[in-house]
This record gives structure tokens, sequence and C-alpha cells, in this order.
């Protein structure tokens, strides 16, 4: 079975933890609500050096305490990435120990390597206005941010509701896996016409992305706090400095699960490399996940060629809408040709394009 969190997909199966239930970590919260207001003084980083944060106990990782974990993750997280990549300010080579420390101590316990990724930014990052209403704009905002434009709250929810309608597909690969092996060409159909609905109501949404964020203001001001760290030293934990690729929307389980479902085969280059890379910045159980999509037979010989195509035009229409994005906010714009992830990223999605259309069944 797929499963992960019921009707939630790749989303936390509560709602994320928006602050503190401990007064120790009460600062977090504090100085988390004030981040984009400091980042306007050239002396954040000796007040970012000044904190005294407390390090998140080794024993509290149980699953009631994730929660409370993935919001101490993402409070330190915006705070590391906001000292390394502070606007205004060159690039920071070494990150103070009282940051370094706490921060890795969280990041090894939650599995993950020491930067903030799509999970934190993304995944852990909203809240509801009514709980009983769905995930979904208008009725979520964002826990943390980098500036005081809602160009970046905009464009974290869009995730945020994408990942929400993303939550279709899981248990209609387990629908499509059963129908397959028990030769029911209607049910089959039935489960690929839900996941192709699913991905283009996704499709749907991310054509929402200019309604309320301006290109310009998305490279200036809040681009390059999710860049990628280079050649960094974490004090207090390794004199060897690091690398480590930003936030993107590649560290997101949706496309690669839909790859790894209908068994699509990207040409071996560089880019494939990248994309298997990207996993490590995932949460553990969706890389997990991920695995077993992977060991599923393919449906392809049973299945409906119109249900099958659709699915994959579905798929090469997000990769375009989203191809059609990196040139209006970050190409038309860019000095260094690298993405967040440090990656030649227009050629590679174009590619994607084609590759997804070609395993088309003719």
């Amino acid at each position: 079975m797929t499963s992960m969190s019921e009707g939630r997909g790749f989303l936390p199966s509560k709602d994320p933890a928006i602050a503190f239930s401990d007064d120790s970590f009460e600062k977090l919260d504090v100085v988390g609500n004030d981040l984009p207001s400091l980042l306007h003084d050239s002396g954040f980083r000796k007040f970012a050096e000044s904190l005294d944060i407390p390090e998140w106990p080794k024993d509290r990782t149980r699953q009631e305490d994730l929660s409370e974990l993935h919001l101490y993750y993402l409070r330190l997280g915006f705070l590391v990435s906001s000292y390394v990549n502070q606007v205004g300010q060159p690039p920071a080579t070494r990150l103070p120990a009282n940051l370094a420390v706490p921060f890795c101590n969280a990041c090894d316990l939650l599995g993950r390597p020491p930067i903030l990724s799509y999970d934190g930014y993304a995944l852990y990052n909203w809240k509801r206005f009514d709980p009983s209403k769905p995930i979904a704009l208008g009725n979520i905002d964002t826990i943390q941010n980098f500036v005081h434009l809602y160009d970046e709250h905009w464009f974290i929810l869009v995730h945020v509701e994408i990942e929400a309608l993303a939550s279709d597909l899981l248990p209609a690969y387990d629908d499509a896996s059963r129908a397959h092996q028990a030769r029911d060409d209607a049910a089959l159909d039935a489960a690929l016409e839900r996941i192709a609905s699913s991905v283009w109501r996704q499709v749907d949404v991310l054509r929402r992305i200019p309604e309320k964020m301006d290109p310009g203001l998305y490279y200036r001001t809040f681009r390059p706090y999710i860049r990628f760290f280079e050649h960094v030293v974490y004090e207090g934990v390794d004199e060897k400095p690091m690398n480590h690729r930003g936030e993107t929307g590649a560290q997101s389980s949706i496309i690669p699960s839909l790859v790894s479902f209908m068994k699509i085969k990207h040409e071996p280059t560089q880019l494939t490399d990248h994309l298997r890379d990207m996993r490590r910045f995932m949460p553990t159980p969706h890389r997990e996940l991920l695995e077993r999509i992977e060991a599923m037979p393919s449906v392809r010989d049973k299945a409906d060629k119109e249900a099958f195509n659709d699915v994959l035009e579905a798929m090469a229409s997000f990769r375009e809408v989203h191809f059609g994005w990196a040139q209006e906010y970050i190409n038309k714009w860019v000095v260094d040709p690298r993405g967040t992830g440090g990656t030649p990223y227009m050629l590679w999605l174009r590619q994607l394009v084609d590759e997804t259309r070609a395993h088309k069944i003719s």
C-alpha cells in the first residue's frame, strides 16, 4: 500500500503546529514573527549571533512531538537561511555555533541535510483560518516568512494547495495497481482518470501564480533566502565547508511519485542525478513511499490509451506551466544561471516536458 496520512497526501497528517507549547522555545516564535523586520537591519547577523537557542531534546521524537519538532526545524531553518543569504549582504561562509549546533541536531533527528528545504518552507508552513474548511487558497496563510510581502505568502500557499489536491493520487495509485493485478480494465481506467483529474486541478492552481506575485519582487526580495549554501562552515559541527541545495519545488514528492507510477524513463543525465539527489531533502516517509511506488508494476500494458495519455499530458502541462514561470520569474532577471538548487534548470525543464510526452501510448 502507498498510503500515508489519510486524505492528506504528502502534507502532514494534522495541521502544522503554529506555536510551541513549551515556554523554553517561545523565543523562537517571537524571533520568527519578527524576522521580516529584523532582516532590514544590517546588524541582523550580530543579533542572530547573540541568540541563546535551546536544543531540541533528543528524547522528544515520538509521534506526538513531531509537529513541534518540525516547527523547531522550520523556525531555525528560516533563521539559518536568513543568516547565510541576507539580502544586501555578501553570503556568509560561516554559520555561528549558536545556530549551527541546534539546527544540525534537529536535522539529524529528522534524518535530513541541515538546510531549510521544501518541507519546512511549504509542507509544514501553513495554517487554516477555518479548520472546518479545505486546505485551499483563501482559507490558508503561512506561519513564517522572510519578507513583509504577500507575494511570498502566495508563492508558498499555491504550493500548499497543490499538495492538498495531490492527496487524491496515493489512493488512486493503489486502486490502479490492484485493478491491473485483477485484470479489471474498467477499474484501472477509472483510477487513471482520477489521477489525471488531480493533476489537471494542480495545473489550474499553478497557473494562478501571477495573481498575487510580482516577478521583480520575487527575484529581488525573497528568492535569495532560499538559495543553496556554498562553502559554508557550520561552527561547532564541522570545520569542513559544506554545500547544500536550496529550497526548490523539485523537493516535492508529487511529480516524482507520478514519474515512478507511470514508469517514465528519463534519459540518464546530470538532470536525473540531480532529481535523485533531491530525495535527500524530502522527509524520510516520503522517500520510503517513493521506493514503494517505484516497485509497483507498470499498468501501461492494460491501460486505456486515452486515460493513460491524459495523465501524461497533464504532467507535461504542469511542467510547461512551471517552465513558463521559471522564465518569467527567474531567467529574465537572472545574474547567476543556477536555480535555488544550484542547477542549470531551464535546459533541464524543457527536457522533462519532452520526455514525458514521449512516453505516451502511440
